[in-house]
């Protein structure tokens, strides 16, 4: 699957011709992206496979903005989230019931994120899992918070944060003092008076699927549903599940039943009843919601 034949943003000065040119590529409606995930995945077409990215690059720009504080060429985060939008075309499985843009923002911020980890590096950013948890999370909590992005954090902001994610108070201070002067998508394209913002070129002038759910708050309503219906599941259905159905790298059929001492045909049983009960527990919450 290349990326030749994709737009081309080469620098940070060619970013406003770079969204212009996507914002050209026509949205896609339930059905269709269905159909094209279908022929991809049974017949390998790659015309469904550009169709399907050219879609949804408006997508992983919008989510590329966001990492824009970090001091990194927009054009290498964008090209790095085309990549992991690519592996999700090449992952999805249609039949699973949601759309492409709700499995693409896991790949998409996951390959945009190794690029800023390997760019900064370990040295940088720190080695353990709570720091890099604080690297990622810092600039949404000030936020939360309003706390300046170009300025100090009072102390009690600096507690708040150092108690939400789990990490010192110093830390906090010396993560901050690298991510300062982070970029905002309410900032004006160009300095004149009323120049549009970066935002207003990541929208589509009318509602669509890929704009709801390239939203946090609707992406964080559906992870809160799927772990709900999880509940329906019984230890080993919930950890076989997860362990299949929601790691970035699913555990193989062998792995498993090796863990469980049972056959991978048993393992493979328990993976389709779970993602079943699993499947009617979402659509029932979902009705509940829509009432």
């Amino acid at each position: 699957m290349a990326q030749s034949n994709l737009p081309v943003l080469s620098s940070e000065s060619g970013l406003n011709r770079y969204l212009q040119e996507i914002r050209k590529f026509p949205m896609l409606h339930a059905d269709e992206e269905f159909m094209l995930a279908k022929r991809y995945k049974e017949h390998e077409d790659p015309a469904a496979a550009q169709k399907l990215i050219t879609s949804h690059l408006r997508l992983v720009a919008k989510i590329a903005m966001g990492y824009r504080g970090y001091g990194l060429p927009i054009s290498e985060v964008i090209s790095e989230g085309n990549v992991g939008l690519m592996q999700a075309v090449k992952r999805f499985e249609p039949d699973k019931g949601f759309r492409l843009a709700t499995y693409a923002m896991w790949w998409i911020r996951a390959s945009i994120q190794e690029y800023v980890l390997r760019s900064w590096s370990l040295v940088k950013i720190g080695t353990t899992a709570a720091q890099k948890r604080l690297f990622f999370n810092l600039r949404r909590i000030k936020g939360q918070i309003a706390a300046l992005d170009d300025g100090s954090l009072h102390p009690d902001q600096i507690k708040h944060i150092a108690t939400t994610l789990n990490v010192s108070e110093d830390d906090v201070v010396s993560m901050n003092q690298r991510l300062t002067g982070d970029a905002s998508l309410n900032a004006p394209m160009r300095a004149d008076e009323g120049a549009s913002q970066w935002q207003d070129w990541l929208i589509d002038d009318t509602p669509d699927q890929e704009e709801i759910l390239g939203e946090n708050q609707e992406f964080n309503e559906r992870m809160e549903m799927l772990e709900g219906a999880m509940d329906v599941l019984n230890d080993r259905e919930r950890a076989i599940f997860k362990a299949r159905r929601l790691q970035e790298t699913p555990s193989t059929l062998e792995e498993l039943a090796q863990v469980y001492e049972v056959s991978r045909e048993r393992i493979r049983q328990i993976e389709v009843r779970a993602f079943e009960k699993v499947q009617d527990a979402v659509q029932e919450a979902a009705r509940e919601q829509a009432h």
